[in-house]
Order: C-alpha cells, then structure tokens, then sequence
C-alpha cells in the first residue's frame, strides 16, 4: 500500500523564505561590469568576452563562418561578431520564435 501524505504549509512564509534566499544569492554574486567594446577586438579580448581558453578560441578564428580579419593580425569586428552569435544561437532560433533582436 502507497502511502499518502497531506499537509499543508503557510504559502506566505515558503514565498518569504524564497525572497530571503534569492536575495541572499543575489548580494553574493560579483557585480558584473559592462563595458563597451571596441570596433575591433583582438584574440585575447575575444578570449575574455567569451570566457575561454587558446584552444576554444583558435577552433573559434579557424571557423570559415567566423568574422576575422587577418589583414593586420587578428582582428574580429565586434559588430559582426555579435551578427554571427545571433545567426549561430540555435536555441534562440528553436525555442523563441517571438524573438526580435534590438537594433
């Protein structure tokens, strides 16, 4: 025999201590810091943008559909960097159908 189990508890102290808990984690975190990025960026901003290693970002440079510019080192142009990240993010594509990016 299953057995059943009834009880009950104050939605308004759960709610509470959810609100407590969040907010505990929120004060916790690091500030993150925005700042704006440059026309072009180099491989090693590129690198801390993205919050990866040499490897993950030579794969990155080696793509044929990854805006570089090898002309004078290695350069990416920010803004079609930011056009290839919204033309590579499936999820956004599969899962947001309503999403429009701000321009």
């Amino acid at each position: 025999m299953v057995g059943v189990f009834n009880f009950q508890f104050d939605t308004t102290e759960f709610r509470e201590i959810i609100r407590e808990e969040l907010q505990a984690g929120l004060a916790a975190q690091k500030p993150i810091q925005i700042k704006e990025l440059p026309p072009l960026l180099t491989k090693d901003e590129l690198k801390e943008l993205f919050h990866i290693k040499d490897t993950k970002a030579a794969e990155l440079l080696a793509r044929a559909d990854f805006p570089v510019l090898r002309e004078a080192g290695t350069l990416i142009p920010t803004h079609l960097l930011m056009r290839w990240i919204e033309d590579n993010t499936q999820w956004i594509n599969k899962n947001a159908k309503s999403f429009k990016a701000i321009s």
